[in-house]
């Protein structure tokens, strides 16, 4: 299924009015953590594109998601389920530590 980058005027239509979960992946050009990380998030992209859904936004241009999802460092992650936020983690972090995340937050609905 992929990753599809979008920007602060789609984040509603894509995220919140979104029909399935959706993890937002936020990440910045000059960030390294990020270029460490972006390979695990296209995997998971691989492994749960059947029931999620995710989508990936660049901090620096879009500055009023980051605001609303209060993202206050790179690379986060935020799932949103129903429109609710249901995990939220700033930080790099391991494929397999992603993985138990989303296997986590997705089966507490």
């Amino acid at each position: 299924m992929g990753i599809k980058v979008i920007t602060d005027p789609e984040f509603i239509n894509e995220v919140q009015q979104a029909n399935q979960p959706v993890l937002v992946y936020f990440w910045a050009a000059w960030c390294g953590p990020c270029r460490l990380m972006s390979p695990a998030v296209e995997q998971v992209a691989n492994i749960y594109g059947d029931r999620l859904k995710i989508v990936k936004l660049e901090i620096d241009n879009n500055p009023e998601t980051v605001k609303e999802c209060q993202i206050e460092g790179v690379p986060a992650l935020r799932l949103f389920q129903d429109n609710r936020l249901v995990m939220s983690h700033e930080g790099a972090m391991t494929k397999t530590k992603l993985t138990e995340l989303l296997d986590s937050s997705l089966a507490t609905k």
